[in-house]
């Protein structure tokens, strides 16, 4: 009998915690249609709250938060949503003022230090 070892899980493939999503990772849409890519993370690291991303969108470049009830899972790979290609359009846009933002640590990094924007 000749069993063969299970596949090994692609590492990319593998969910990550928010606070280490990829910078300039691939935003899908849900049909895995790239839409965008990451390029800050909305949240209280200190307080483990993820609220968000916001993402530059491959169609104009205008920046749009995702909430991060839209965020079905993060892998070093790409950001996966439940948002369809026809609901990419209607995303909020990017408001700063609205966020803290990371200091000198840069974006995602382990151990980012947030500063009032």
């Amino acid at each position: 009998m000749n069993e063969s070892a299970p596949d090994p899980i692609d590492p990319d493939q593998q969910q990550v915690a928010w606070i280490r999503t990829p910078y300039h990772a691939p935003m899908v849409d849900v049909d895995g249609a790239p839409f965008g890519t990451t390029e800050s993370l909305l949240g209280d690291e200190a307080e483990d709250i993820f609220h968000g991303i916001a993402v530059k969108l491959a169609d104009g470049g205008h920046l749009v938060e995702v909430a991060a009830d839209r965020v079905i899972k993060i892998t070093l790979a790409a950001v996966h949503t439940d948002i369809s290609r026809e609901q990419v359009g209607a995303l909020p846009p990017y408001l700063e003022e609205r966020w803290f933002h990371l200091g000198e640590g840069g974006l995602f990094r382990k151990h980012p230090e947030w500063k009032k924007g």
